[in-house]
């Protein structure tokens, strides 16, 4: 039970980058979490891609097109290696989505949220972070 949300302004991606992008992320986290390759998984985890109006997300500096990545995963999920291995891994895919080349990296923030056990709910209930871990075994 997790989710990816890419924040892009309006252009800023290529035509094939705007069609995988959101399953691309989506994958990305499921390898990172260290997820099994089944249904139940993918279907647990949503990818949102939100974008603004050109010119909506800047900097003081220039007008050039800029990325968010929110990453919302149960807490403990990613430990530092994982962690490091989604931002360079969700960068790239961005990257290549925007067809921009390494170099304009920093142009990509990736942020990761730890939601605390005990605080995530659906269908109507609570979600343990040990509950879905135990779909793994089912």
């Amino acid at each position: 039970m997790s989710q990816i949300e890419l924040t892009v302004p309006e252009g800023a991606l290529t035509e094939e980058g705007a069609a995988s992008i959101q399953q691309d992320l989506a994958r990305a986290l499921l390898t990172w979490e260290g997820a099994p390759d089944r249904e139940i998984f993918r279907s647990l985890l949503w990818s949102s891609l939100h974008v603004l109006p050109a010119g909506a997300l800047v900097t003081a500096a220039d007008d050039a097109p800029r990325f968010r990545v929110d990453v919302t995963v149960p807490f403990g999920v990613l430990d530092d290696e994982r962690r490091a291995g989604l931002v360079r891994e969700a960068t790239d895919l961005v990257l290549a989505a925007a067809g921009l080349g390494a170099d304009q990296a920093l142009r990509v923030w990736v942020l990761i949220h730890e939601q605390p056990d005990g605080t995530w709910g659906a269908g109507g209930k609570i979600m343990r972070y040990t509950e879905v871990a135990g779909l793994a075994t089912d």
